[in-house]
């Protein structure tokens, strides 16, 4: 809590309709975000229990300088992923973070389960629990117009919510915030589903001036001018992060028809430039960006006949062009976004969904199943027949879309075609095929996201790969990580908030930091990480990587599986000298 020495704690009770509110002082060390977060789950996690028990946490964190600073926007959920059964962490961006802050509360712990479906409103003085019967089964976009409609109140007001693969605890179901912005990975939305939690909106209307605001205008000026006026964060406005579509491609790196190809030859069609020359509409921020990366396409849909069309937008970016485009042989930038569009309709992560539909796409060309399992005949590049899957996957609507509905890994399992199955601990990959560090990053990192280490952007600086220098930039960017999200940082600005800059931005509002105390902050971060890691039964060496991986080209040539694990190896006794280390 800015100028206090304490950290604010709302507590949720959704069995009882209790809460309580705590001032931790013993937080602040945590500085906020994922640090506090962290710190919350692993003192309410369960391990003993089942992953999806009502006793099981729900954290959310807003870090110690949200909304005060540009482009530090970002909300951290800490879970128990239904997905890996392991550590959970997702963040998301849009008006999450600002609502917490004006409304008083540095974390929300949620844990419980209704008795029937609920969603919650949380403001300043007041948290109300409120039937959300007449929502159950809508689609994100109509069960926040409902809310809104039904909201009362002035302030500032954020909805999340969850779609219908959530309430049928699809083990990958996102949460919605705010229409455009997903706690994506990893399936917080089933973990919502499992609790009866519909929904939360957070209304918050505080005002809290700047003690010294001298300084702080003199270091938010700084900041504001070097994302505005430089380039370092200019490409995330213009084309937006799928401009990465097109230099990946060229360079062999862009994972294609379940990683059969490391080349899409359709590519250019659905390359950046693509999308902005024919389906960009508009152009959109989180609240406390002047950035504006969320790219918004549009297609047209007939509804009727006659030539009765609606225009429908959807939200577009690299890694959903390459799970539901390249990944599945998909040609077009409208059919992407048809296929974006139903992900979103069902509340699903797209990443895994994308992968999930890319492994039984093979396996069905390989008739390891037949399409009494999928009921409709998948092949790359159909995309009626993927929509209509994303659907059965949501519904879960036999018991081949059961196993689906549980991942890539659960559904290789069952069905076989486990060397095609492109995961890392379960989660499925992300849109990176560049060499060691796009298969090793994930893997060892700390929710297997390529955004824990960012391994995918290590393969593309190095110029002369040795193994010792690899595994040692991995390993400091993963706890380098851990501090920027403390604060929380869009990890687009990171380049930006570089050491000095973050260290005269908190001390322009009262946290008095040095350089030292923010790597002491990183590493005991993620030892906590660790530990819960630990205390859930993960082993590092007892992962298992897809063959095809190996088999594939990555941007950096053909990858050698011993290798790999070797590598993999290094990074764990780093992990166990983290561990051992006194902090």
């Amino acid at each position: 809590m800015i100028y206090e020495n304490y950290i604010r704690v709302l507590y949720i009770d959704l069995t009882s309709n209790k809460i309580r509110i705590e001032n931790r002082e013993d937080l602040c060390e945590y500085l906020g975000g994922v640090g506090v977060a962290s710190k919350l789950f692993e003192e309410n996690l369960k391990p003993e229990l089942d992953v999806l028990d009502e006793a099981q946490p729900i954290v959310f964190a807003i870090g110690a300088a949200s909304t005060i600073f540009p482009v530090i926007t970002k909300t951290v959920a800490m879970f128990r992923s239904p997905l890996t059964g392991e550590l959970g962490e997702s963040y998301a961006g849009g008006r999450m973070a600002m609502t917490m802050f004006m409304a008083g509360y540095d974390a929300i712990v949620i844990q419980g389960k209704s008795r029937k479906p609920t969603y919650i409103t949380i403001s300043k003085n007041n948290v109300e629990f409120k039937d959300a019967r007449a929502i159950w089964g809508m689609c994100n976009d109509e069960a926040g117009r409902v809310i809104r409609e039904r909201g009362t109140g002035g302030g500032k007001r954020s909805i999340i919510r969850i779609g219908p693969a959530g309430e049928n605890l699809v083990k990958y179901a996102n949460v919605c915030v705010d229409t455009y912005r997903h706690f994506g990975r990893l399936g917080l939305g089933a973990v919502f589903g499992s609790k009866y939690l519909k929904a939360i909106s957070i209304i918050g209307d505080r005002n809290i001036p700047i003690k010294n605001f001298k300084e702080y205008f003199k270091v938010f000026q700084g900041i504001f001018k070097r994302v505005n006026d430089t380039e370092i964060m200019s490409k995330y406005h213009d084309a937006g992060t799928p401009i990465n579509i097109e230099p990946l491609n060229a360079a062999g790196g862009l994972p294609t028809k379940n990683l059969k190809q490391n080349v899409f030859e359709y590519g250019h069609n659905v390359s950046g430039e693509a999308f902005a020359c024919s389906n960009l509409v508009r152009k959109m921020a989180c609240t406390g960006c002047p950035v504006g990366c969320i790219h918004i396409g549009q297609f047209r849909r007939e509804f009727d006949k006659g030539h009765e069309y609606e225009a429908v937008s959807v939200a577009y970016d690299y890694e959903l062009i390459y799970a539901l485009g390249t990944f599945l042989g998909v040609k077009t930038t409208e059919e992407v976004l048809q296929l974006i569009e139903a992900v979103e309709k069902h509340g699903l992560d797209a990443m895994s969904t994308g992968v999930v539909l890319g492994w039984a796409t093979e396996a069905f060309m390989k008739k390891l199943i037949t399409e009494q399992d999928t009921i409709v005949p998948l092949s790359f590049g159909d995309t009626a027949n993927y929509i209509k899957a994303i659907g059965y996957i949501s519904k879960k609507e036999n018991d081949f879309y059961e196993a689906l509905s549980e991942g890539a890994y659960k559904a290789s399992e069952v069905y076989g075609g486990k060397e095609f199955a492109m995961t890392f601990a379960k989660n499925e990959m992300p849109g990176y095929h560049t060499g060691y560090g796009s298969v090793i990053g994930p893997t060892v990192g700390a929710r297997h996201s390529h955004l824990c280490n960012g391994g995918y952007a290590i393969d593309q600086s190095i110029k002369e790969f040795n193994k010792e220098k690899f595994i040692e930039a991995i390993f400091a960017e993963e706890k380098e990580r851990c501090m920027l999200n403390s604060l929380i940082i869009c990890l687009f600005a990171r380049k930006v908030y570089d050491r000095q800059t973050i260290l005269a931005a908190l001390n322009s509002i009262g946290s008095n930091y040095t350089d030292e105390d923010l790597t002491a902050l990183g590493e005991k971060i993620y030892k906590v990480k660790l530990r819960i890691k630990k205390s859930l039964g993960f082993d590092q060496l007892s992962v298992k990587l897809p063959r095809r991986l190996f088999e594939t080209p990555s941007m950096t040539g053909l990858l050698d599986e011993n290798v790999a694990y070797e590598l993999m190896e290094m990074y764990n006794k780093k992990t166990e000298e983290l561990m051992a280390k006194e902090i």
